[in-house]
């Protein structure tokens, strides 16, 4: 039998929990952290079975890893997936800061590795490596990653980014069954895709249709690597009113300003995915329950899963059945969804998973 699906939930950002749309890019509310709410939050996730919550990297945010641990305290059984972007540290001293992660809270760390999107953000942490050359550093600093996490003695490499001499990190890295995190890279590029394959355990990428992603699935599964999605979801008790619940999100007062400011952002991004993933903003459907109306004001994670809790239940295992098994979710607004999901979505889910059911599609509506 299959392994079961896991569910993932992007984390309450600082100045989210009071509105239905997250704060912009760089904005000073997403800046702090507002732990007492975050904290509130990740203790519903654990009750209402989400897996991990994401912790995402930006220059406008806190840093993941010492935010994630912060939560990781406060919690009992939570996971947390802690982005980080190669190349502005050395690999062995992310080493030290996992292990001893995973000193703090054993089996609870897993890892979003991400090349960066955005040239101009790049610099200001003093990186100027272009798009392929990040991932070909990536591959690099998880080969030496690994050589650390396999514990078989001092660490040697020598690459075009690393050299690394008698490497050691004596704090050891803990988690029943795994000599390392779990490695979930991301990325929708052919770099992506290899760097994957090669290094990681899981490819998480951006949403398409169902038959879209059997296709560009299937070569990934085929290397022994998992296929993930980030997307986002509206679920309700029928249809109508997850269809209303998205008319209320694009009538919103911001989303104007939010198109001008993506269109701005993708300007000047060089990842390949983003602007793919925008040109299919064009678009309102996908398919049946997977809706872009607002990826074109709300990024390339907003295509959502969209329909009544029973239709969302089945899309995920249409999803299933193409090979994807796991899934980075958030929504609007990021935590009422949550709940929602987890309550009434996840059941669903695993009782489709038992009987091994392969779901009929919905009919697509229009909003």
């Amino acid at each position: 039998m299959s392994r079961p699906l896991r569910f993932h939930w992007r984390l309450l950002q600082g100045g989210e929990a009071s509105g239905t749309l997250s704060p912009q890019r760089l904005a000073a509310s997403a800046a702090l952290p507002e732990l007492s709410a975050q904290i509130a939050f990740c203790r519903e996730a654990e009750q209402v079975g989400i897996d991990s919550v994401l912790v995402d990297f930006n220059a406008g945010k806190p840093d993941p890893m010492v935010l994630a641990l912060a939560l990781a305290t406060a919690t009992e059984r939570l996971e947390y997936m802690v982005a980080h972007r190669p190349g502005l540290m050395t690999p062995t001293l992310f080493v030290q800061q996992v292990n001893t992660f995973s000193s703090i809270a054993p089996g609870r760390i897993l890892l979003n590795m991400v090349a960066g999107h955005s040239p101009a953000e790049q610099l200001t942490y003093g990186d100027a490596l272009a798009h392929g050359e990040r991932y070909a550093r990536m591959r690099e600093y998880l080969t030496v990653c690994r050589l650390f996490w396999r514990d078989e003695g001092p660490v040697n490499f020598s690459g075009q980014y690393y050299h690394i001499e008698q490497g050691r990190v004596k704090t050891p890295f803990l988690s029943a069954g795994r000599c390392g995190p779990e490695i979930c890279l991301g990325g929708g590029s052919a770099n992506a895709r290899e760097a994957a394959c090669a290094v990681a355990d899981c490819l998480l990428r951006f949403a398409d249709a169902v038959e879209t992603m059997a296709q560009e699935a299937a070569p990934v599964l085929a290397e022994g690597t998992e296929v993930g999605l980030r997307l986002g979801c509206i679920c309700r008790p029928t249809r109508g009113e997850a269809i209303d619940a998205a008319r209320r999100l694009l009538d919103s007062p911001e989303i104007q300003s939010r198109r001008q400011s993506e269109a701005a952002f993708l300007r000047g991004s060089d990842a390949e995915s983003m602007r793919r993933t925008f040109a299919l903003g064009e678009s309102e459907w996908l398919d049946s329950s997977l809706w872009a109306g607002a990826v074109q004001a709300l990024g390339a994670t907003s295509i959502a899963l969209l329909g009544s809790f029973d239709e969302v239940a089945a899309a995920i295992l249409r999803f299933k059945n193409a090979g994807v098994s796991q899934f980075i979710l958030h929504g609007w607004p990021k935590w009422e969804e949550m709940r929602r999901f987890g309550r009434e979505v996840i059941p669903r889910v695993r009782a489709l998973e038992r009987h091994s059911v392969d779901p009929e599609p919905a009919r697509a509506l229009a909003l």
